[in-house]
């Protein structure tokens, strides 16, 4: 008879994390573990960007952190201090006239969050890197581009400084096709110009190019 030898392996498979924002607090705790970092959510109006900042926010004050979030003070739509998603979620934060203002408010803090990075004067870009390079987990949202499909005051260059970039997407309101760019729906050429739907639309591409030369036809 000839014995038989069986063996057996055990493989074991190593989970993939896909979400790095799941352990992004731990580099965070305690000032010798602290690492610097700049995070950007960037998209069209109504894709989810403010939503974004607040969970994160919220995840950091929930993993006890010291966190402060800031906005531009020109913003009031939805509160004069207040940081509000057109979903009405809201998270405390302080308006501020300058970029500057921010790094003279920042006192032991562990996370700093930005919204509306768009309306911030380009010195928001070397703010962020200064509160970066000491330590401090920085996370900007803004609008990438304005409704002339052009890259929106300091985005670029945040972006470009940045450890990550995050883009959300609203979907086109006339085909249901992932939105590409903000289009406004009244009569300005202000760049900024505050408002809500009644004010613009997420479009796709080709959508957006539909609506400029049907409002070039006219």
């Amino acid at each position: 008879m000839h014995s038989c030898v069986c063996h057996f392996f055990v493989v074991t498979l190593q989970p993939q994390i896909k979400n790095k924002d799941m352990f992004s607090e731990r580099d965070t705790k305690g000032p010798s573990l602290r690492k610097g970092s700049i995070e950007v959510v960037c998209g069209s109006m109504f894709s989810g960007k403010t939503e974004e900042l607040i969970r994160r926010m919220k995840r950091a004050k929930f993993a006890k952190l010291r966190v402060e979030i800031y906005k531009p003070a020109i913003d009031v739509r939805y509160s004069d201090e207040d940081v509000v998603s057109h979903d009405r979620n809201v998270i405390q934060s302080t308006p501020v006239d300058s970029s500057q203002n921010i790094l003279l408010m920042v006192d032991d803090i562990d996370v700093v969050g930005i919204d509306e990075a768009q309306f911030f004067d380009m010195g928001i870009v070397d703010v962020c890197k200064q509160l970066a390079d000491r330590g401090i987990r920085v996370i900007c949202a803004g609008l990438d581009m304005d409704f002339k499909g052009v890259p929106f005051g300091p985005m670029p260059a945040l972006m470009a400084i940045a450890d990550d970039v995050y883009k959300t997407h609203a979907i086109c309101v006339h085909c249901g096709d992932l939105a590409y760019v903000s289009h406004r729906l009244v009569a300005s050429d202000k760049r900024v110009l505050l408002g809500e739907t009644d004010s613009y639309e997420p479009l796709c591409r080709e959508c957006y190019n539909k609506a400029i030369a049907a409002e070039e036809g006219k």
